[in-house]
């Protein structure tokens, strides 16, 4: 909901109070102001002018020369190419030293050797959307209406010296979808009062019964329907004021009959519709579902098929208009149209939704209906639509209104008591101040020993237990008043589980490792559904999806993180680590709903590190990969009981990737996203990671157990061994393990040969190998025994030989 500042203060007096200071106050209280938007911000020096003459440019057949009075002494010179600039019109006028938006600053000039000093402006020059400009001034100049003195603030004129709020409302605040619903809101958090707009209007002697009857067919979907009519109407542009409201709205100024009925709506939250009543074709209104099948042509000129689950309103025939959402082209009010019929109705949320939905039809009206309206607005309402109508249309409003149907519309009565206020509050509060915020929101409000009896008016739709009483009274009393509180009762003081715990420690190690979190859609493709999965399943298919692409539940994180990839290469940033802790969903065809799997998956590419001064910089490889994920298992205690094993998998490079044992159990896998696949994404090369959380971190470890620094020197060894190439470094090293039982502290790779000097399908992998006894000092003898030992395994089991 866009508020402006102006309007607002025509309800409550906002004396004191700027328009930032307001919104503060009213974030405060409960109601989210998500901007505050200075709609003249960056404009200066644009007045009104007075074209006196307009002549044909000497040298340009689309330009005119016009001599303008801006209000100094003597009229200036401006070269113009609008094609509707005119002598006597009043126009908005950039003066030389103007600004207009974007810091486009006007300066004198010569177009095509005439001297032009200034630009007579268009609404889309002065910052307002084309959206929002009427259809006769979307191309070209704006022409003011003849009541206004050249020389004065183009800007004050045209309201651009107002500044508007958006409200960020939930869907229960449909209160504040009206002007007078916010000003209440308004009064209320000021301590202030609110004054409502006088609806009395002039009637003629004729009787708008004698014009037109209304039956309700459809009686559970509209139970109330109000008609007036208004003859001789005068369709002209609405006040240039009005105009300058629904645009700050976001509303499209059209005619007066129109705009007022929009205007009536942003100011009573209550949505009307005007009928070309010599267009409706009867003097009758019938309110009814639509017929199967049945065909209208709705205001946008689009043909709409209709069913059995929408509320139409008929001239007794045919459909006039799609009930709550859009009239119909056949009764639209035109530059002919003199005599109107205002339509005020209170229509079932849930039937318009449905309409509006069906239709892809999202309008102020459909949007107000949906959340629900204050039926005691519904008279109200199209009587001040009738008076403004009459003041600015020059119509004559007929005696009295046609009423269908009606509604119980009795103010609800909820009760609470002080104590329970104070106990869900923790606050302390006194029967009188209770009493002063309930009245401050104009609810009638009987307190007997300390119990409030609090009648609640027809636009508080969202209040209807005592826990909503609850709320009031704390956002009134104000949130950041609330004492901190902790609860006496408490037993047992809260923590994390130790799987929460652990979980909390995987972000650490990935963000302390040089990782950003990512947060990606659960959603994706059906192409994309199974691919990078660890298990391969049928994808859960959404009901009602939001797109194609968003159409079944993931059963991997790595699509989406590469797609995140894909987004951060194609705008230039080309070194991208990520990681994301988030859920995959597997169908478990004897379950309805898929089992939620929790996974860790990560995504890297481009640089790992880089150092400027040095000249030094390592570009992500797969050890990168793999040892923050050795890192990790090292940080979480299992080092020992995790296994990388070379793998060939759907997607991944097949030299580059290795599956991920936890006890002998598949958990995941690392390596580098297949050639094939990163060039369909367009991402350079990249390495990829997923493990199965929940196996992780709900794996048993043992105590840490610390052990003193050993006293006594260790022993090194380097082998180098001849071995064929399918042999894997992973294997001879578990030998090599295994053999050098617990002398043996160390072993790591440190060499690959593979070069000229080796026999065809041979290799030489060097290992080192620390032994250490804590206890003593080894001697020679003893370390020669293991080490032969771990010789004699390596060429038993592996086939290996000591490279001479």
């Amino acid at each position: 909901m866009f508020v402006s500042y102006k309007w607002l203060q025509e309800y409550v007096d906002l004396d004191g109070i700027t328009a930032k200071e307001l919104a503060e106050k009213i974030t405060r209280s409960g109601i989210e102001v998500e901007g505050v938007e200075v709609l003249g911000e960056g404009i200066k020096n644009v007045v009104v002018g007075h074209v006196l003459e307009r002549t044909q440019h000497p040298n340009a057949d689309k330009l005119n020369v016009c001599s303008v009075d801006v209000g100094e002494e003597e009229p200036v010179q401006i070269v113009c190419g609008a094609p509707n600039v005119d002598k006597g019109q009043y126009v908005a006028v950039a003066k030389v030293g103007a600004v207009l938006p974007g810091n486009f600053k006007i300066k004198k000039a010569k177009l095509r050797g005439e001297a032009s000093h200034g630009m007579i402006c268009s609404l889309q020059e002065l910052g307002i959307e084309s959206k929002l400009v009427a259809k006769e001034f979307s191309e070209g100049i704006f022409v003011f209406p003849n009541d206004v003195e050249p020389g004065s603030s183009a800007l004050e004129q045209l309201n651009l010296d107002d500044e508007v709020l958006e409200l960020g409302l939930t869907p229960n605040r449909s209160d504040c979808l009206s002007m007078l619903g916010v000003a209440y809101e308004v009064a209320a958090i000021l301590g202030r009062d609110v004054k409502l707009p006088n609806t009395d209007v002039a009637e003629g002697a004729e009787q708008a019964s004698d014009y037109i009857q209304v039956r309700i067919e459809a009686k559970e979907d509209n139970p109330l329907y109000i008609a007036r009519v208004v003859k001789n109407i005068q369709i002209a542009p609405s006040p240039l004021w009005m105009q300058t409201r629904l645009m700050a709205a976001g509303i499209r100024p059209h005619n007066n009959v129109v705009d007022i009925t929009n205007f009536v709506l942003l100011e009573y939250g209550q949505p009307l519709h005007a009928f070309d009543y010599d267009r409706l074709g009867s003097k009758e209104i019938v309110v009814r579902r639509a017929n199967e099948g049945e065909k209208m042509v709705t205001l946008d000129e689009a043909e709409r098929t209709l069913s059995a689950d929408h509320l139409v309103i008929t001239n007794g025939q045919e459909p006039v208009a799609l009930a709550g959402v859009m009239g119909g082209a056949n009764s639209e009010v035109q530059s002919d149209t003199t005599t109107v019929l205002l339509e005020s109705a209170y229509f079932d949320g849930q039937r318009i939704r449905q309409a509006s939905k069906d239709h892809g039809l999202r309008s102020e009206a459909s949007a107000r209906f949906e959340k629900g309206v204050d039926p005691n607005r519904v008279k109200a309402a199209v009587d001040r639509a009738a008076q403004l109508m009459a003041q600015y249309a020059a119509g004559e409003v007929l005696a009295g209104d046609v009423t269908a149907g009606e509604i119980n519309a009795e103010p609800k009565t909820v009760a609470i008591t002080l104590d329970k206020l104070n106990r869900v509050l923790g606050t302390d509060l006194q029967s009188g101040g209770v009493e002063d915020i309930f009245r401050r929101l104009q609810f009638d409000v009987q307190t007997d020993n300390d119990e409030f009896l609090v009648t609640v008016p027809t636009r508080r739709g969202d209040i209807t237990i005592p826990e909503d009483l609850v709320e009031e009274v704390a956002r009134m009393y104000g949130y950041d008043h609330l004492p901190t509180t902790v609860p006496v009762s408490v037993t047992n003081p809260g923590g994390l589980t130790t799987y929460q715990l652990k979980r909390r420690i995987v972000r650490r190690y990935f963000e302390g490792a040089g990782l950003n979190q990512a947060i990606t859609y659960s959603l994706t493709s059906e192409k994309r559904a199974n691919e990078w999965a660890l298990e391969t399943r049928e994808p859960v298919a959404l009901s009602m999806p939001m797109s194609e692409e968003r159409a079944f539940l993931r059963l991997s994180i790595i699509p989406q993180l590469l797609e995140v990839v894909a987004h951060n290469t194609a705008r230039q940033n080309d070194s991208v680590s990520l990681y994301e802790i988030g859920s995959v969903f597997l169908k478990d065809s004897t379950e309805e709903l898929p089992t939620e799997e929790e996974h860790a998956a990560g995504a890297m590419t481009g640089l790992w590190s880089q150092h400027q001064w040095q000249g030094e910089k390592k570009a992500v490889d797969f050890f990168v990969a793999k040892g923050v994920l050795e890192g990790l298992f090292n940080r979480l205690g299992l080092q020992d009981r995790v296994t990388f094993k070379k793998a060939e998998l759907q997607g991944m490079h097949p030299g580059r990737t290795a599956a991920i044992e936890l006890d002998g159990e598949y958990i995941g896998y690392v390596g580098q996203v297949h050639p094939q696949n990163a060039k369909e994404l367009d991402i350079k090369e990249t390495y990829v990671f997923e493990l199965k959380l929940n196996a992780l971190l709900q794996a048993e470890t043992e105590d840490l157990r610390y052990e003193a620094i050993p006293r006594f020197p260790s022993i090194t060894r380097d082998i180098a061994l001849v071995v064929d190439r399918e042999v894997e470094a992973g294997t001879m090293e578990a030998i090599i393990k295994e053999a050098g039982g617990s002398l043996l502290k160390e072993v790591y790779v440190f060499d690959l040969y593979e070069g000229e000097h080796m026999q065809p399908g041979k290799k030489s992998v060097a290992f080192s190998l620390k032994y250490l006894d804590p206890s003593r000092t080894l001697t020679d003898e003893e370390v020669v025994k293991v080490h032969t030992q771990v010789l004699e395994q390596l060429k038993e089991q592996a086939n290996a030989e000591l490279r001479g």
